[in-house]
């Protein structure tokens, strides 16, 4: 598995570009999303997520997708990451010259048929092909399973659901796993029991992420979890932007900004300047027009004021 990641620190997989965007009202602008691109990569980021090539219709904020990659900055050691819904979409991802795919079905067959209208069979299906393809252009995989810790519609998804789903990925060629918590419904018992039941299975812990939203303020305590259990790599989202809309209910992702704090008080490696990502963060708030929901990021912002009130007094 390529993550670039030494085995006793830990990946931070960044996905405010897609994910933390996707549910934003307030259009943000081609040159500023590769602006925080050339910032993330500036901060230390390896693994970003920078756009969708969902139809343009059902996210519009993600239209870009093409001119976005088209601009972004020259980094060799960054792997630049783009969510593609089904063949089309891979074969507009290839035509832009993506070369990292994250491909994403629904553990819940409620929410996979609001969110792209197909059964789960039906979904898992195309992305077989999906991954076929593109393993046969060399590409690298990433495989979102949503809704793996509860589903806004159906509550309680089966354990033996994600399970199944996950074998069925790796088999078709995903090089890796990511288990979304898309409303924010896992709690830290529930998440080392799904990671136990899919190591217990045969799937190598380091073919497996972590997806958590902080909708009930459980974001970092589920991380820790993870990472007690072994999982070594995390998605974050710069000051907590993101939600999901299928979703109801669903707030933003992890704070990266919480994360990077988190792990560096834990002794731990992540590559990533803590500053330098809260300095994306001032940036991402001033260009969406509100208040980010990151904690560290409201804290470090404030201290910055007072350091610059004293400086001046």
């Amino acid at each position: 598995m390529e993550t670039g990641t030494p085995a006793q620190a830990v990946r931070i997989y960044e996905v405010c570009l897609r994910d933390g965007l996707q549910n934003e009202p307030t259009h943000v602008s081609t040159e500023d999303k590769v602006s925080i691109a050339r910032q993330l990569v500036e901060a230390g980021f390896k693994d970003i997520e920078v756009t969708s090539f969902v139809r343009p219709r059902w996210i519009p904020q993600l239209a870009d997708a093409s001119e976005v990659l088209r601009q972004l900055p020259e980094a060799d050691d960054v792997r630049f990451w783009a969510l593609v819904p089904n063949r089309v979409g891979l074969d507009r991802a290839l035509d832009a010259g993506v070369r990292h795919i994250a491909t994403f079905l629904s553990a819940s067959e409620t929410h996979n048929k609001k969110n792209v209208n197909r059964t789960v069979r039906e979904s898992l299906a195309g992305l077989e092909r999906v991954i076929d393809t593109a393993k046969a252009e060399k590409l690298k995989v990433r495989s979102y399973i949503s809704t793996v810790f509860g589903c806004p519609y159906e509550g309680e998804v089966p354990v033996e659901r994600t399970v199944s789903l996950a074998h069925a990925l790796i088999e078709a060629g995903a090089d890796e796993i990511a288990l979304g918590d898309t409303t924010g419904m896992a709690d830290p018992g529930l998440v080392k029991r799904i990671i136990e039941s899919l190591v217990a299975s045969g799937v190598d812990l380091e073919r497996i992420a972590v997806h958590f939203h902080d909708t009930r303020g459980t974001a970092l305590v589920n991380a820790y979890a993870a990472w007690q259990c072994g999982i070594r790599s995390f998605d974050g989202s710069i000051g907590g932007t993101g939600g999901c809309p299928y979703a109801p209910g669903a707030a933003g992702n992890a704070s990266t900004e919480d994360l990077l704090y988190m792990f560096g008080q834990m002794g731990l490696d992540t590559g990533v300047s803590l500053e330098k990502a809260a300095e994306v963060g001032v940036f991402m708030e001033n260009v969406i027009g509100r208040q980010l929901p990151g904690r560290f990021h409201r804290f470090w912002i404030g201290d910055r004021a007072k350091s610059s009130e004293a400086a001046t007094a």
